[in-house]
């Protein structure tokens, strides 16, 4: 975030946060964060000393097995070829964020904005996961037809519930 940044969220002069961000260095310094500055601006990051440990604990995150929300997501990620996360949220029941989040670390979805709304963005399967299904395209899918057109009208009810809150 840029120092100006800083002084109008927090409506005080450019020295008093200069004096801040000293004051940061100093309590952060012995407990693994540090505050980097690349010109005026500042970020938050992770001590050099424990990089291994980070990378560690990455490398385990991505070793896990998928859990059930994860594989109900990426099942309807694939089967629709794409989806938004109101899509997904409304056909699992629940909300989809975080393993949406865990399946793109893992490469396993990409987010691409919505070409009918740039608000929006669309998850689909990455190459990446076609390559490890051992599959060409979608349609290879176990019973993809049948799957697709009921995910279709998932997503139809959805607009539909949508426009009636309106």
């Amino acid at each position: 975030m840029s120092k100006k940044k800083l002084t109008e969220i927090f409506g005080v002069e450019q020295t008093q946060i200069n004096e801040a961000l000293t004051k940061l260095k100093e309590i952060y310094q012995s407990r693994g964060i540090v505050l980097i500055e690349k010109d005026s601006e500042v970020m938050l990051g992770t001590a050099p000393e424990f990089t291994d440990l980070i990378e560690n604990l990455q490398k385990e995150e991505l070793k896990k097995e998928l859990s059930k929300a994860s594989l109900e997501t990426l099942s309807i990620v694939l089967y629709k070829n794409g989806a938004s996360r109101s899509e997904i949220d409304y056909i699992r029941g629940v909300n989809s964020s975080f393993t949406l989040r865990s399946l793109s670390v893992r490469g396993l979805v990409e987010r691409i904005t919505d070409p009918k709304d740039n608000r929006r963005h669309i998850y689909r399967p990455s190459f990446e996961l076609l390559s490890y299904m051992g599959i060409k395209s979608i349609e290879e899918l176990p019973e993809y037809d049948e799957v697709h057109k009921e995910t279709k009208i998932a997503a139809k009810n959805l607009e539909e519930e949508l426009k009636n809150e309106e």
